[in-house]
This record gives C-alpha cells, sequence and structure tokens, in this order.
C-alpha cells in the first residue's frame, strides 16, 4: 500500500491558473475523493499525478518516490499509477479477459489466473470471453476497474467513473468498485462533482475550490463541521439563519441553539442547521411556530418549506426532511436537535 502525497502544487494553461499551491495527503490503502464543481482543478490535478501532464511547482510524492518535483517529473509509464477514465474506454476488439490481461507481461507465468482472480474480484468471473459490447455500462466500469488493478498499481485514479450510468445502477456499482479497491488494498483516488458519490464511497474527501482544497475530512467530519459556510452548501443541504452567540449559544430564529464544540463563544454571523435536524412538532406542542409553504412528497422522506418569524421580525425561509406524516395544519411547531456550525461575520 501507498501513501499519496501532493504538496504545493501549481500549474496554469497559459495566464490562467488552475492550481494554486494544492496539498492533498491520501493515506496508504484509503479511498479518497476530490469533491468540486467544473472548472476548480480537480481533473488537472489527477493528470498531474498520472503524469499526463507536468506542473509548474510542487512536489507529488508516492511513498518513498517523488514523481513530481517543480517542473520535472517521472515518465508516466513508470509511476505504477493506473487510470478509470469516465466511460471504461474498453477496447473494443478484445475479449473482457483480453482487455484486463492488456497491461500484464505476455509471459507472465499466472496470467491467466491473473486475470480470472481480477474478474472474481470484481463479479464479473464468467464472462471474460464476451466482448465489451455484450456488456451493460455497469460491467464495462468493472471491467476498467479490473483492468486498472492488474499490473497492481501503487494508486488508481478515478475520473467520474459513474457520470455515464443511471440512478439506478449508480449505487451499487459506486459499492462493488469500493469493495474491490479496499479489497485490493489499492490506494484510490476519485475525482467528481457528486455530492452523494463522495461522501457514500470515500474514506476522505477533499474538497476543492479554485485550485485549493478547502478542507480534506472524513465523509462525517465534512457533513457534521464544514470549515466555511460554501463547504456546508456544497455537500449537502443547509439552512442558513443570522444568529448571535453569546456564551457559546447562538440566538436564532429558531431558538437558541448549541455549537459544534471548539467554536466561538461571542460574535455575530450565520448558523448552518443541516434540514434534518430539524424536527416538525404539532402546533401548540412547543418549539418555534412556523408557517408551512409547501411540501415535495419523495417516498423515502419529504422536504417541507417552511417560513418562520426572526428576533428582528423578518420572515425567514426554512427547510426540513420529514419521514412522518406531512404537516396537515398551516402551523407547526420547529425543534432543532444536536449542535450546529457557526461562522461569524467577515
Amino acid at each position: 500500500m501507498t501513501r499519496l502525497q501532493v504538496t504545493g502544487l501549481h500549474k496554469a494553461f497559459g495566464r490562467t491558473e488552475v492550481l494554486r499551491g494544492l496539498d492533498l495527503d491520501v493515506p496508504s490503502g484509503a479511498f479518497a475523493a476530490v469533491l468540486g464543481p467544473s472548472g476548480c482543478g480537480k481533473t488537472t490535478l489527477l493528470r498531474v499525478i498520472a503524469g499526463f501532464e507536468d506542473a509548474d511547482a510542487g512536489e507529488v510524492r508516492l511513498g518513498e518516490r517523488v514523481v513530481v518535483s517543480g517542473r520535472r517529473g517521472v515518465p508516466a509509464e513508470r509511476r505504477r499509477v493506473t487510470i478509470v477514465p469516465q466511460e471504461g474506454a474498453l477496447f473494443p476488439h478484445l475479449s473482457v479477459a483480453g482487455n484486463v490481461a492488456f497491461g500484464l507481461p505476455r509471459r507472465m507465468r499466472d496470467r491467466r489466473d491473473r486475470v480470472a482472480d481480477l474478474l472474481a474480484l470484481v463479479g464479473l468471473g464468467d464472462l471474460g470471453r464476451r466482448m465489451p459490447s455484450e456488456l451493460s455500462g455497469g460491467q464495462q466500469q468493472r471491467v476498467a476497474v479490473a483492468r486498472a488493478l492488474a499490473p497492481g498499481p501503487d494508486v488508481v485514479l478515478l475520473d467520474e467513473p459513474f457520470s455515464a450510468l443511471d440512478a439506478a445502477l449508480r449505487a451499487s456499482v459506486r459499492e462493488d468498485v469500493r469493495t474491490a479497491l479496499h479489497e485490493a488494498n489499492t490506494t484510490a483516488v476519485l475525482v467528481t462533482h457528486d455530492q452523494e458519490e463522495a461522501l457514500s464511497t470515500a474514506d476522505v474527501v477533499a474538497v476543492v475550490r479554485e485550485g485549493r482544497v478547502v478542507q480534506a475530512a472524513t465523509p462525517e467530519q465534512l457533513y457534521r463541521a464544514p470549515a466555511d459556510l460554501a463547504v456546508a452548501a456544497f455537500v449537502g443541504e443547509v439552512v442558513v439563519l443570522p444568529a448571535e452567540v453569546s456564551d457559546g449559544v447562538a440566538r436564532t430564529a429558531l431558538g437558541r441553539l448549541s455549537l459544534l464544540r471548539g467554536q466561538v463563544t461571542a460574535g455575530r454571523g450565520v448558523v448552518a442547521v443541516r434540514p434534518e435536524q430539524i424536527h416538525l412538532l404539532r402546533s401548540g406542542r412547543g418549539g418555534v411556530t412556523a408557517r408551512v409553504l409547501g411540501t415535495a412528497f419523495y417516498g423515502h422522506d419529504a422536504a417541507v418549506r417552511l417560513e418562520v418569524t426572526g428576533p428582528d421580525g423578518v420572515a425567514v425561509p426554512v427547510l426540513c426532511r420529514t419521514q412522518g406524516p406531512l404537516p396537515a395544519d398551516d402551523e407547526v411547531g420547529l425543534l432543532v436537535a444536536g449542535p450546529v456550525s457557526f461562522f461569524a461575520a467577515s
């Protein structure tokens, strides 16, 4: 297993600076997700790690080996890094087994056994003789992962490999790929703009904004304790409320809310509340009174749009998620469970 360390990475195309001193640390054997909107630099980062692009400055280290140092880099074929492209990119004239074996030495003694083991690892043990055109999109992505694992790389890079799959298939393929990479004890980096994909798949999520990693943490830490309001809004739905903090308690339109441990004890700013933290109560049963504006039913849960009146008399929009009965009245009570994040006014 190999640790991946990226330090102070810079890359520009002409006058456009794409990577601006980016730092990333992926522990040995971990599955990391690099998450960010289009144009933030995440694909360029992948290409620099793979050796497809030269850096302008910075360092990339794979274990004890430095593969990028400033403008100098080890050739791509000597980095022991493989990549799974967006749509698999299988060779159409080769069978499934032929695709997996492509990067293996022809005189390798246990070549067939290696291919068979990898196909079994990705759940395609009986499909070795099929052609890529005979496979579903999800099966093709599994073959692409097996091909990437075949030469025993130090790091596997995945460039939005699930984006072309339909929603029903995406979750199962993600889980199969994650399991295969963990069983192979391979360090992996997934590039994605899909927040749900990153949070549900990765051990570590690095949020990239304008060419820098603004926060890297476990999915739970990232969601529950975002580094700033922009991260909070990017990794999930959030209700933002003006707040005034004193003695570690925030006064808001939803009442007095406790803050995450280690946050400021006084000041003005906003709090970020996750919709699932907001619980509905029957009108008159306590909590802060809210007016129901509308609901959207999704089956597994429902989104309820509400409005509360703040301490200054201004109406504040609120969103909550509920799995119980939808509110039947125009007015309900709201209660916030658990601590919230506070961001001081700049």
